[in-house]
């Protein structure tokens, strides 16, 4: 039985997936345990924690459930609170829906899909696949990108990435001359680069919090920031991007409220009439002579969990968008194209269902062809050996095609019967017609 434990953007708070993301090693192994799945695939993204299982009973999904609890520290009613269980072909829909960027917060957003491959490809290292996830990944696959070759779904939204930096525009007076730092150096972090390069910026500076500032820097042609020139750069910087997957929060209020500048030659825009109140409709800053004192910072926070405290936000100058804010900024896709994006995904929901119903007939079928062959080959037995080589040669020819023939259409039959789901009765009429059982 598939099963799918989630949690998502739409029913759980970033801070929440932040706490499970934390866990993610030791939940993958906990439910990895043989002893509790025949399969499983941990799905863990800026937007949702995701467990995909293979499992033999009801009892089993329980456990799961208990074991993520025990793990995470969160107490059982508030996790099942949050958790939304899907089973069968519900769960089979929700990952194609997933894998095609259908469920994200941006509709259409390309991520998502190199994520669902790379969590099926760990899943294989650690050996905790089985068949059933195998056809389920695989196809989800193969569904994304039916969905964008033959869709617009994927150019009618955007990226997270590109989402934020849209959102910035208004604020940022030449991108060419803004100075940027960024945090982290991951694939958020090459993503970002990427646009804010689209976008015309040149003044791009990579921290790492993890060290490795350098080599990112090396081979994307910028600048690193050293620990001790952290807050030089913060200071000087009029837009911050973070994409770091740290535990805990990289940047306090604190340390941006010290590195606070006056308002001497900004490169960021001011918004007039809008001293206690960000661009974004969040509270930015204490008071209006602050606004006015303060040079304007734009944070865009892209971690999970959040790489900026939230209390940031209230640093005089500082306007902070994190994920929780471009979710309510996210544009609708153009309705036709998720129409007939998801219509793709009912068909490849069916046709999952078809073959795993003919895969129930299989067994039958299997006998059937052994069955015939075992007779196959006592009659190549009875072919005289004095014979001439040609001959025998002709002979078998004829014999395996023969039986070739006399089983296309009961094959035929018997995969039709399965995908209408009656391999039972496929069982059945084989068992009746010729004594053999599946």
């Amino acid at each position: 039985m598939l099963v799918c434990l989630s949690f998502e953007h739409r029913n759980v708070d970033l801070d929440f997936l932040g706490a499970l993301e934390r866990h993610t090693a030791p939940v993958v192994e906990a439910l990895a345990d043989p002893t509790l799945t025949e399969g499983s695939v941990v799905l863990a993204t800026c937007n949702r924690f995701e467990a995909y299982l293979d499992v033999a009973s009801h009892a089993a999904v329980e456990q799961s459930i208990s074991r993520v609890s025990g793990i995470t520290g969160i107490a059982e009613p508030q996790l099942r609170e949050r958790l939304v269980v899907r089973s069968d072909l519900d769960a089979v829909e929700h990952l194609f829906s997933v894998a095609g960027g259908l469920e994200s917060v941006v509709v259409g957003e390309g991520e998502i899909a190199g994520q669902v491959r790379r969590s099926l490809e760990q899943a294989r290292e650690r050996g905790s696949t089985s068949s059933e996830i195998e056809r389920l990944f695989q196809t989800a696959a193969r569904t994304s990108r039916q969905i964008k070759h033959r869709t617009g779904v994927q150019t009618a939204g955007r990226s997270l990435v590109r989402l934020a930096l849209t959102m910035a525009q208004s604020r940022i007076g030449d991108w060419a001359t803004a100075r940027v730092v960024l945090v982290g150096t991951g694939m958020y972090a090459g993503a970002s680069l990427a646009a804010l390069r689209a976008r015309g910026a040149e003044r791009v500076a990579v921290y790492s919090p993890s060290g490795r500032a350098e080599g990112f820097a090396a081979s994307h042609g910028i600048a690193a920031i050293a620990e001790t020139e952290l807050e030089e750069a913060l200071a000087q910087a009029d837009l911050i991007v973070t994409t770091s997957l740290a535990h805990e929060p990289i940047f306090s209020a604190d340390i941006l409220d010290r590195t606070q500048r006056s308002a001497r030659q900004p490169f960021c825009q001011t918004v007039a009439g809008r001293a206690n109140r960000g661009e974004f409709g969040r509270a930015t800053g204490s008071t209006t002579l602050a606004r006015a004192a303060a040079r304007p910072r734009l944070v865009i926070d892209l971690g999970v969990p959040r790489n900026v405290e939230h209390a940031a936000e209230l640093v005089p100058g500082i306007e902070l968008l994190d994920l929780d804010l471009i979710a309510k900024h996210a544009p609708l896709a153009e309705l036709s194209a998720e129409v007939e994006a998801r219509g793709i995904v009912r068909d490849a929901v069916s046709e999952f269902s078809a073959a795993r119903a003919e895969n129930d007939a299989m067994p039958a079928l299997v006998a059937l062809r052994e069955h015939v062959h075992e007779l196959l080959n006592e009659e190549l037995q009875r072919i005289a050996p004095d014979d001439a080589a040609e001959v025998r040669a002709r002979t078998e020819a004829a014999l395996r095609h023969f039986a070739g023939r006399l089983l296309h259409r009961p094959a035929v039959r018997i995969r039709e019967a399965g995908r209408a789901g009656e391999a039972t009765e496929a069982h059945a009429a084989v068992e009746l017609l010729f004594d053999v059982r599946g």
